[in-house]
């Protein structure tokens, strides 16, 4: 999804390199009838009530795979954020992670999660000895990232391999992981925060043009519902008229301005250490300061660890939050 076109060939590793950093706000897109389509689903409001959760020593979760751990997980490595975050929802740590996460104040602070040991070889080949050297209960991974990891940790500990493709995705496997861990009153009450503020959101919708973009330089990306989860809220909060276009689609900077964006959200994505925020590659293109939401300083920088990657429903309640204060 990048804007100018350097070669086919950077164009795409800038995407793949993109698209495995936001695995899972960027998954492929799956129809599950429950909803608009747009990565929504139903308004909260419409929701029936939550549902205490029962504990379980197995679960299948709602892509139908079964996690049986030998005993309930109370070591949990997580390889996928969204491991990190409902962990957090239920009061627990992980024993060990590839996330940052964490280090955010709404989680556990630079400070505790610098005490959490880090999974050598990063999000996209984790070592698996350095994984099974935490004697882990239970692995969670991305299934379409981690997937290949199975047979090396088959017999050796449990692994789960999710996939969300929406809000609701991750507010069920919230209430699985609570089942397994005995924690079901710490998801009921994650979930009706969660969709207490979703709930708000909605009511209080604004009319105000919407746009969530990332990258690392001048080839960004447009977030779009249906492949984002973050993004997959807006629809419900704002004016977003973004949509996917696959993996070979582009939004131009032509067509952003066509669209008088009056609030803008950036993800800043690092490979290393950030030597300029997006934002700030974005002002040497001429277009970018005809846009509204430059013209008006309503351009924000989020954090990509909570915005494009954690998935959960602490993570989603930060981007309502931090969202909602923007678009009033």
């Amino acid at each position: 999804m990048p804007r100018s076109r350097r070669s086919a060939l950077f164009r795409t590793a800038a995407l793949t390199l993109a698209g495995a950093l936001l695995a899972a706000g960027c998954g492929e897109a799956t129809s599950s009838g429950k909803g608009s389509g747009d990565g929504t689903g139903s308004p909260a409001a419409e929701l029936p009530p939550v549902e205490p959760v029962d504990e379980a020593d197995r679960i299948t979760d709602a892509r139908g795979v079964h996690v049986a751990p030998e005993r309930p997980p109370k070591r949990i490595v997580c390889l996928v954020a969204l491991c990190d975050d409902m962990l957090t929802e239920l009061g627990m740590v992980p024993t060990a992670t590839n996330s940052q996460v964490l280090a955010h104040p709404d989680f556990l602070g630079k400070e505790q999660a610098d005490e959490v040991p880090v999974i050598p070889g990063g999000f996209i080949a984790p070592e698996v000895e350095a994984i099974l050297s935490h004697k882990p209960d239970l692995v969670i991974g991305l299934e379409d990232t981690h997937g290949k990891l199975a047979p090396a940790l088959k017999g050796a500990t449990a692994f789960w391999p999710v996939q969300p493709n929406d809000w609701r995705d991750s507010v069920a496997y919230l209430r699985d992981l609570a089942a397994l861990t005995g924690r079901g009153e710490q998801a009921v009450a994650a979930e009706k925060r969660f969709r207490g503020k979703l709930e708000r959101a909605q009511r209080n919708r604004s009319g105000k043009t919407a746009l969530v973009i990332f990258g690392s330089d001048e080839n960004f990306g447009v977030a779009a519902p249906g492949r984002d989860i973050a993004a997959g809220l807006f629809p419900g909060i704002s004016d977003y008229p973004w949509r996917d276009r696959g993996v070979e689609g582009t939004y131009s900077m032509e067509e952003i301005l066509a669209n008088d964006v009056d609030v803008l959200f950036v993800e800043t994505l690092s490979f290393g250490a950030v030597d300029q925020k997006l934002s700030e590659k974005l002002a040497g293109n001429p277009l970018w300061s005809q846009i509204p939401a430059v013209q008006n300083g309503k351009v924000i920088e989020v954090d990509p660890e909570v915005w494009a990657k954690g998935r959960g429903t602490r993570s989603l309640g930060i981007v309502l939050d931090e969202a909602t204060a923007a678009l009033r």
